[in-house]
């Protein structure tokens, strides 16, 4: 059951909410213009203009809306409803002042309390129309007017008539927005409102906004609002799919349902009326295709149905007209899911039971009529509809195969796990399928894992192995072994060593086998640790002999990988680029897929790790379209978005790489996939100070990492993030403490790719609290940055990136004393000469984000040595770089140290920093001292009340909503250093 009735979040909407936003800025500034806003119904039309409406300042808001009577609407209703509303407003004198001429007959036949109306006839219908339009415009003189006609599809001919001449002849010097909003599921091919939209779109002050139905993500957080808690995947996966996105449906569907599979009554009232209207034999037939799903071929519904073409063209036509169902190719699709859901939920018990069975039949006779594996796994599913225990086993079996054929490893998953389910009510099942239970579960495992489910098959490989005996069926248990320990380590967890190395002591030496080369490939992949390289080496090499003499290019192609990775480093990229291309074509050779994919993942990690950034992109990007051509998008093709994602972060493209994470979760990857994605979104939202947002990401993916063991790629730059945004928040202290529990946890040492980052931004931690003279926490970042510096001496730098990363931490740690108190000669620890070489460093990686931060120290190095004129374009150009990468915190840095430098400002004084007061400075002070109001007043000798002022203006000139993110600010522009 859900906490709220409606989202508290508006979602999905900002792109029409700033069209409507742009219409009334060019109203404001004398351009009068229209917007037409089209949607079917429940997809948020109304919502969205009360947002609007809320954001519409001083502007004078005029709301009417149409009303359904018969065939026709009532005439004029919105425009009686606005002139009530003004009457009520102003009066009946006052409205009447503000019409041209001073006479208000026309306007009589809107409301009686303007007098008799005009004769009839077309001169007082024109009268009618120009006083309407005169008011709308007088008032518009006065302050800008908004004039909201809502639901036009009821619309009467009168109120048509009277909607355009206004769209048409209104003024375009007048501060008059007029919106429409009307439904584009009522409009069948002969509405009315059809010829006058399109009319109306010819002018050339006229716009169109059509309300798209939500993607899966923005559901998913319009859910998790209305729930105040993130609904779990399974969960939303079902209520997107009945929703199909609209924001009415997934609202009702989570308010009114309880969790159950029944629609809402008022929901189904909605979605039904449209099909009450057509005739008899029409809705008699849309039940029945309602069985069919939704969407149905035209020559199995004609199977069906037991009627020739001509007779069913003429039953479906008005459906089609009163657009319930779509043409869609050689078929036909209802309007929505949850309209055919409604219809088939009507079936009775026997007459659901009797459709199926027909459906069944049909596909029996004939499974070409639809196209595979889609025949197939409709056979299936109409046979488990139809209670028929054996064939819908049989069928799902056979179902699954067609699924494997395609890639389809969703529909395969949900095959199998059909005939498990199934099995104990066929008691010749094994006969039948010619496959035991055990090797059902084994197969469901596997595909479970290919599916993304790892949780599942980590589940389903345990069950089977529970069931298998080791001595008496070693090869089936090593099978099963295997691939536990392959899913128990992508999902972190201990035991996946033990399971290969087990799996290997099951499967004989000689003769070699296809399982043996698959179970020592795996093994050497999953070993990382130093100590563990010689193993490596040796069963990558035997792995890949196996599978040569076997014929295996799967496991041939992985060896290869994994003897490029051990054999190689990042300053040999070219080797290992040679044999990844060698891996890829054994692998292609045999159209081995995932050994395909390994290698797109191998080749752009090992170029994102040299510092390759745009080659790495272009492999990632390349390998996620191959990975959705495989059946894989949600597997390979997510991971290889972190491996996209991670390049553009690294180049400063930002916004292009919020869109490959934004992609990739909505697939709904594994857990630590989304953990990675919203790693590298909380890397950008740190950057650009969205401290809210980076702390929700942070909680996020660090729920999933406590739930396993990770490696160092996954488990440090986490470290590095929790570090950032504990300082980000003004807490010095507790970013020196998790920094120093960090190090203790976590050998630095272990590999210098992820390590080098960890020291930098510790490194730069303990510089900023030795710069800050008197911090408490001195003696804290003191020793910190001497473990730092031990760990560095032993720490190699492998390839540019990390030479650039090493040189880097030098300039940052300064000299083994450590820095001097004082910004400025904390700055200047490290010679201009240096910072130098380091800008250059990152340059030529093309990381602006790191050449913005290391010009800001290589100008406080530069004025250290008196050399303001030179810091001057060092700060320019950290400037430019900051801007166009939104860095908004480094941005405040730059022009606080350009304000005290006096870069750039001639010799005049320094202003007040973002505009506050001396006494608003004192209380800022205090806030950062986590004193309350109460506090503040005794030390600062003044009213509680006066604080409280001094505090609403300082959250208003900082731009913050809280006393931490206030705080926060304050730290970060090193107001009190």
């Amino acid at each position: 059951m859900s906490i709220h009735a409606v989202s508290p979040l508006f979602v999905g909407r900002a792109r029409e909410l700033h069209a409507l936003g742009d219409a009334l800025t060019r109203a404001r500034a004398g351009a009068s213009s229209t917007v037409l806003v089209g949607g079917e119904a429940g997809v948020g039309k109304t919502r969205l203009l009360n947002e609007f409406v809320d954001r519409a300042g001083d502007a004078r808001v005029l709301v009417g809306g149409c009303l359904e009577l018969g065939t026709e609407g009532l005439p004029f209703a919105p425009f009686t409803a606005v002139l009530r509303g003004l009457v009520r407003e102003l009066g009946r004198d006052g409205v009447a002042a503000l019409v041209p001429g001073g006479t208000t007959r026309g306007l009589a036949r809107l409301l009686p309390e303007f007098g008799e109306p005009d004769k009839d006839g077309a001169e007082a219908r024109a009268r009618l129309f120009e006083q309407v339009l005169g008011l709308l415009e007088r008032l518009a003189e006065e302050r800008p007017v908004l004039l909201v006609v809502e639901d036009a599809h009821w619309a009467d001919r009168s109120t048509r008539d009277l909607l355009s001449f206004l769209v048409r002849y209104q003024r375009t010097a007048a501060r008059l927005l007029i919106v429409v909003t009307y439904r584009t599921d009522e409009l069948h091919r002969t509405h009315p409102l059809r010829p006058m939209l399109a009319e109306l779109g010819r002018i050339e002050w006229v716009s169109r906004v059509e309300l798209r139905r939500l993607t899966r993500r923005e559901a998913v957080a319009q859910a998790a609002s209305i729930l105040e808690r993130e609904p779990s995947p399974a969960a939303m996966d079902l209520i997107y799919a009945r929703s199909e996105g609209n924001p009415l449906f997934v609202e009702a569907l989570l308010s009114e349902a309880d969790g159950g599979d029944m629609l809402p009554e008022s929901l189904r009232d909605l979605l039904l009326a449209s099909v009450e209207r057509l005739p008899d034999e029409t809705q008699e037939l849309l039940r029945v295709a309602s069985a069919g799903g939704q969407r149905i071929e035209h020559d199995l519904l004609t199977a069906v149905a037991g009627l020739d073409d001509n007779a069913l063209s003429r039953a479906l036509r008005p459906a089609v007209a009163g657009n319930v169902l779509v043409v869609d190719g050689e078929g036909y699709g209802f309007r929505h899911a949850l309209i055919r859901e409604a219809l088939h939920d009507d079936l009775l018990p026997g007459e659901h039971t009797r459709l199926h069975t027909r459906y069944a039949e049909a596909l029996e006779r004939d499974l070409s009529i639809l196209p595979a594996p889609r025949g197939a796994i409709e056979l299936a599913h109409h046979w488990h509809s139809a209670h028929d225990s054996t064939w819908a086993l049989v069928s799902a079996w056979h179902a699954a195969a067609a699924a494997r054929k395609s890639t389809a490893y969703d529909e395969q998953l949900r095959m199998l796990s059909r005939v498990l389910e199934l099995w104990d009510q066929v008691p010749d099942a094994a006969e039948r399928i010619g496959c035991d239970r055990l090797d059902v579960l084994r197969q469901t495992a596997t595909v479970a894992h290919l599916a993304g489910e790892y949780e599942r098959s980590l589940a389903l490989a345990g069950a089977a192995l529970a069931e298998v005996d080791l001595d008496a069926d070693p090869i089936r248990a090593a099978t099963l072994l295997r691939q536990r320990g392959l899913t128990r380590y992508d999902l972190g967890r201990a035991g996946h060593l033990d399971d290969l190395r087990k799996a290997a002591e099951l499967v004989p030496a000689d003769p070699p086998s296809k399982l043996r080369g698959q179970v020592l490939e795996t093994l050497a992949r999953m070993l990382h640790r130093p100590e563990d390289w010689p193993e490596k080496l040796a069963t990558a090499q035997l792995a890949m002999e196996i599978g040569h003499e076997t014929g295996d290019a799967n496991v041939e192609a992985h060896a290869r990988i994994s003897l490029a990775w051990a054999r190689w480093s990042f300053s040999e990229v070219e080797a290992q680029l040679k044999e990844f291309a060698e891996a890829r074509r054994v692998a292609r050779a045999q159209g081995a897929y995932n050994a395909l994919m390994r290698c797109a993942i191998s080749e752009s990690d090992a170029l994102e790790g040299a510092g390759w950034h745009e080659r790495a992109a272009q492999v990632a990007r390349e390998g996620v379209q191959e990975a959705g051509h495989y059946g894989l998008a949600r597997t390979s093709g997510t991971f290889l978005a972190i491996n996209l994602t991670e390049p553009l972060v690294s180049l400063g493209r930002w916004d292009e790489a919020l869109q490959v994470v934004e992609q990739a979760l909505d697939l709904a990857p594994p857990a630590p996939y989304r953990a990675s994605l919203q790693g590298f979104a909380m890397d950008i939202a740190l950057a650009r100070g969205q401290l809210d947002r980076a702390d929700k990401l942070l909680s996020s993916s660090g729920s999933v990492l406590a739930r396993g063991t990770y490696r160092e790629q996954t488990v440090l730059p986490h470290l590095v993030r929790q570090v950032l945004l504990l300082r980000a928040q003004g807490q010095p202290g507790e970013a020196l403490a998790a920094a120093a529990r960090g190090l203790e946890a976590q050998s630095p040492l272990s590999s210098s790719r992820y390590s080098w980052p960890v020291l930098v931004t510790f490194a730069q931690l303990c510089r900023a609290v030795l710069g800050d003279g008197g911090s408490p926490y001195a003696g804290a970042a003191a020793a910190l940055l001497t473990r730092l510096r031990e760990a560095a001496r032993e720490l190699r730098a492998v390839g540019d990136l990390q030479e650039a990363q090493r040189l880097t931490f030098g300039v940052l740690a300064g000299p083994e004393k450590g820095p001097e108190k004082g910004p400025e000669k904390a700055a200047g620890a490290a010679s201009r000469e240096a910072w130098e070489s380091v800008v250059a460093a990152w340059a030529a990686l093309r990381q602006p984000y790191a050449e913005a931060q290391c010009l800001m120290g290589a100008a406080h190095a530069a004025l250290a040595g008196g050399d303001r004129r030179g810091a001057a374009p060092m700060v320019a150009r950290a400037r430019e770089l900051a801007a166009e990468l939104g860095a908004t915190p480094l941005l405040e840095q730059l022009d606080v140290f350009g304000r005290r430098a006096r870069i750039g400002g001639g010799d005049e004084p320094e202003g007040p920093p973002m505009g506050l007061t001396a006494r608003e400075l004192e209380v800022l002070r205090e806030v950062t001292n986590g004193r309350s109001n109460r506090e503040i007043a005794e030390v600062l000798f003044i009213s509680v009340k006066t604080v409280s002022v001094h505090v609403s203006n300082i959250l208003a000139k900082l731009g913050v909503a809280t006393r931490g993110e206030a705080a926060a600010t304050a730290h970060r522009l090193g107001l009190y250093e």
